[in-house]
């Protein structure tokens, strides 16, 4: 069992006063980390039914690549809006610092496929969330939600519902 939060960097003040950022970056840089990463998400749910990998900008996308490759399944980007081409379903949303907005290609997602999304921290929920309105409403089903870190303080789990959620390091 890998210990990651000596993976995990605070960054005060990011990217703006009274945040604590959660830096995964030292473990991108690791591969013995990286791999223990990847095979947590994948033995969670390597039996789940799944079509498509879905990967939140930015750096749940690295993680989804990884598990989509090794499971054998399509890639989905649900990015920062203006970042995807052609036609794109938009969602406006609320996180713990402002407001963004997420884009999704039409085309990402047919009607029935079940998608897990893969993110790098689940905070307040906000980008889970439009995550999964935007799979939803292209008519895909989100079966679960991985994420490396969770900060359990900002309750983001209470946004998520029906699907099986994965965290591997918590923090209050």
């Amino acid at each position: 069992m890998l210990d990651l939060k000596q993976y995990i960097r605070d960054f005060p003040d990011f990217p703006k006063p009274g945040i604590l950022f959660k830096d995964i970056s030292p473990i991108l840089k690791s591969p013995k980390a990286m791999k223990y990463v990847e095979d947590r998400v994948y033995e969670h749910y390597k039996n789940h039914p799944i079509d498509l990998i879905g990967g939140a900008e930015s750096r749940g996308l690295i993680f989804a690549s990884v598990l989509a490759q090794r499971m054998g399944k399509g890639l989905i980007m649900i990015r920062k809006k203006g970042k995807l081409p052609g036609p794109t379903r938009k969602l406006e949303y609320s996180i713990e610092y402002g407001n963004a907005v997420m884009e999704i290609q039409v085309d990402a997602v047919a009607k029935g496929q079940n998608v897990l999304l893969i993110d790098d921290l689940l905070a307040t929920g906000g980008t889970s969330y439009a995550a999964t309105r935007l799979v939803e409403d292209l008519g895909g089903k989100v079966t679960g939600h991985a994420f490396v870190v969770e900060l359990t303080a900002l309750q983001g789990r209470k946004l998520i519902k029906n699907c099986d959620i994965l965290t591997l390091v918590q923090y209050d």
